[in-house]
C-alpha cells in the first residue's frame, strides 16, 4: 500500500507518519520545509504547497489512499487543498481518504439540529477553524469518495493509550481530551479496517 500524507510535520501527522513507516507502508509526504522530515527508505519527501494543484498531483502520483492531517492555520488552506485533493483523486481513480477534523463538526447532543461548533456546547470563541472543517465535511460528503473524518476534541500532545472511545457523528459522552497518539492510531486503524466509511468519528482518550 502506498499512502499520500499531508500535514506530516504537524503534531498528529508526525505520529501518523511514524505508524505508517513502522508498519512497512510506503509514504509520500508533501511539506514546505524539507528539513522537518527525517529520511527513511520507505518515505518519499516532496517540497511544495498543499494549496497548489500541481503539487497535489505530484504527491498523489502513485498513491493508493490519502490521509490529510492538515491544520487550518486560521486560513483557507483546508478548503483550498481538499478541492485539489478530491479532483486529483477522482482523476486518478483513488477512492479512500481519511482526514483529521475537529469535534466541532460533530452533531450537538444539546441541539441535535446544529453542529457542536454552532451550538451552546462549543466553548471556542473563534469559529474560523471549525467553519473550514465544516466546509471540508460538505465537500467530502458530496464527493462520492470513500471518506472518514476523525474528530478529536481538546488535543494535547500525548502517547497512544489504545483505549480510545469512538462514536459515529457525535463526541462520546464524558469527553475531556484526545491524545495526538490515539488520534493517529485510530486514523491508521481506520485506513486498514475501513469500518467507518462515510462518517465523522468522534474520538476521546481515557482519563
Amino acid at each position: 500500500m502506498k499512502i499520500a500524507l499531508f500535514g506530516a510535520t504537524g503534531r498528529v501527522g508526525r505520529n501518523i507518519l511514524l505508524l505508517l513507516l513502522k508498519k512497512n507502508i510506503e509514504v509520500t509526504v508533501l511539506v514546505r520545509d524539507l528539513e522537518k522530515v527525517q529520511p527513511h527508505d520507505r518515505l518519499t519527501v516532496l517540497q511544495g504547497d498543499a494549496r497548489n494543484r500541481a503539487d497535489i498531483e505530484r504527491a498523489l502520483e502513485y498513491a493508493d489512499a490519502v490521509i490529510s492531517a492538515l491544520g487550518t492555520d486560521q486560513t483557507t488552506v483546508l478548503t483550498e487543498s481538499i478541492t485539489h485533493i478530491i479532483a486529483t483523486m477522482k482523476s486518478r481513480n483513488i477512492r479512500r481518504i481519511i482526514t483529521i477534523g475537529t469535534a466541532g463538526i460533530l452533531a450537538s447532543r444539546i441541539e441535535p439540529e446544529l453542529l457542536r461548533y454552532e451550538s451552546s456546547e462549543s466553548k471556542q470563541r473563534s469559529k474560523v477553524a471549525a467553519k473550514e472543517h465544516h466546509q471540508v465535511f460538505h465537500m467530502l460528503s458530496a464527493s462520492m469518495l470513500d471518506w472518514t473524518i476523525v474528530c478529536p476534541t481538546y488535543l494535547p500532545s500525548g502517547d497512544v493509550t489504545n483505549a480510545y472511545i469512538i462514536e459515529r457523528d457525535r463526541l462520546p459522552v464524558g469527553a475531556v481530551r484526545t491524545t495526538t497518539g490515539d488520534t493517529a492510531l485510530f486514523a491508521y486503524n481506520e485506513l486498514i479496517e475501513n469500518k467507518h466509511i462515510g462518517y465523522r468519528v468522534g474520538i476521546i482518550s481515557p482519563e
